[in-house]
């Protein structure tokens, strides 16, 4: 019998510091209920994209981010119950030390914040290869730093031997936490990793297969999964309701008028259809399609904006920048998320005739929103491979990382939003864009203060991921463009 997503057993898989172990034992933990016949709901801390595309092959369903800062935390308990519809478990997987979150904001947006906000119990995962009798310590201060999170175990990574692991359990019985899994140093699983940390699941995808699947295994053999399904049913229950993209919408102001194209072409006849707005047999109007980059190179976006787009109206299709040669027939909006266009630059030139369909579609006068690696692709060049040209911009890797949360603000009206709109966002690149002239920035960000971004068009391109969710107006406002454009 499926459980209410309000009680759904579920627990936070945390750790002192990244690096420790959490996404290994997460995943495995998710392929391992899996494989024992329980529906899991595979949630993640944070912004990350990464980690939620393992997430998804080890439970097939999607994985979702719980991101208090970008959403806020109100959102957190709502938008956990709309994803662990249907499920039995869920398993959270946490982000860098269990108390890091954002920066200068205490424990906003902390795994520490998400476990007290879902009434989920703990499990603390603690590298413990150059310790032994000191893991007690450590373990006795994350359990008694904050009296609201409970943490119910710990699962040793990393250990040596037979020896090894008996005195780190003698120590942990004195400290009375139980230890509910011992994964040994010989069996980790190798994920690769690069500039921007693993590699996502579409460019590795029959590797990526295997690797969850050691995982699975690993931890099936090294944790006690009965302890562990006992611990998540003593999560608390939930008020409120599930999040859904329907009510949302329902409950965000309705739209401004469209904002007027600037500058465009006469329309181009593959992207606006002449006469009056299509009906359905029912006299609704019919869904706009919307086009959303995919593939190995655009791998980055959170399952809500999909679902807003299309509770808003839109027919939402996917396609691949690196395979197909044509936007979806009847395209009449694009969006493009983040991923790594730089490691596919040479495939995304090649591809011309897509290129050339990009900045048919912008000329035309049709809404575009490009966030990082979309807003790479849009640009004249990047690295010194021609891109689609639709901003007066080029493009090149960096040694720099930009990485942190944002808190913005729209400078200008877009089609996205209108002028003094209030967004969080995140960036996460090695790359720099070089402006030229003529675009209009798309948002102020506050601290430190500068403009980013290009509203040109109608496009809006943007180094900013933003969750659609904590401003849901946004989808309905690009739903509502594509059919008046």
């Amino acid at each position: 019998m499926l459980t209410s997503p309000s009680s759904v057993p579920r627990l936070v898989v945390a750790a002192p510091s990244s690096g420790s172990g959490k996404t290994t034992v997460a995943t495995g933990l998710m392929a391992a209920l899996t494989a024992r016949g329980l529906v899991v709901s595979p949630h993640k801390v944070g912004p990350d994209y990464i980690d939620p595309g393992y997430h998804a092959l080890a439970t097939g369903r999607t994985g979702r981010n719980l991101d208090a800062y970008l959403c806020g935390p109100e959102l957190v308990g709502p938008l956990f119950a709309h994803g662990a519809r249907g499920c039995d478990i869920a398993v959270v997987e946490g982000v860098m030390g269990m108390f890091d979150g954002a920066a200068g904001e205490g424990e906003l947006a902390s795994t520490a914040q998400v476990a007290k906000l879902l009434r989920a119990p703990v499990v603390l995962v603690v590298d413990a290869s150059s310790q032994s009798r000191s893991v007690a310590a450590l373990v006795h201060g994350f359990a008694s730093w904050d009296p609201e999170v409970r943490i119910g175990g710990v699962i040793l990574n990393k250990v040596a031997s037979d020896r090894h692991e008996e005195l780190l359990r003698e120590a942990l019985d004195a400290a009375g936490v139980p230890v509910l899994g011992v994964l040994r140093r010989v069996a980790q699983v190798d994920t690769p990793s690069r500039h921007l940390g693993l590699v996502p699941v579409a460019e590795r995808r029959a590797a990526a297969v295997d690797s969850v699947a050691a995982m699975g295994a690993q931890v099936a053999q090294g944790c006690d999964l009965e302890a562990l399904v006992a611990l998540a049913r003593g999560a608390g229950v939930l008020s409120g309701a599930a999040w859904d993209a329907a009510e949302a919408l329902d409950s965000s102001p309705p739209p401004p008028l469209p904002v007027p194209t600037l500058g465009a072409a006469p329309p181009d006849p593959r992207f606006r259809p002449e006469g009056p707005r299509p009906q359905s047999p029912d006299g609704l109007e019919r869904r706009v399609r919307v086009a959303v980059a995919g593939g190995a190179a655009f791998t980055f976006s959170y399952a809500e904006h999909a679902e807003l787009l299309s509770a808003a109206g839109a027919e939402v299709v996917v396609f691949d920048p690196l395979r197909d040669e044509g936007l979806p027939e009847g395209t009449r909006g694009l969006v493009i998320g983040g991923g790594f266009p730089e490691v596919y630059a040479a495939e995304l030139s090649g591809n011309e005739a897509l290129r050339k369909e990009v900045r048919a579609l912008v000329e035309a006068g049709a809404p575009v929103a490009a966030e990082c690696a979309g807003l790479l692709y849009l640009c004249r060049e990047l690295d010194g491979l021609p891109m689609c040209g639709v901003l007066d911009a080029g493009a090149r890797m960096s040694e720099r990382l930009t990485l942190g949360y944002r808190d913005a603000v729209a400078v200008s009206d877009s089609v996205l939003a209108v002028a003094g709109t209030r967004m969080r966002g995140h960036e996460f690149h090695r790359t720099v864009v070089e402006p030229g002239s003529g675009a209009a920035p798309a948002w102020g960000v506050l601290a430190p203060r500068r403009v980013e971004g290009f509203v040109e068009r109608g496009v809006h391109a943007s180094y900013l991921h933003t969750h659609w969710a904590s401003e849901p107006g946004v989808a309905r406002r690009f739903v509502e463009r594509c059919r008046t454009s």
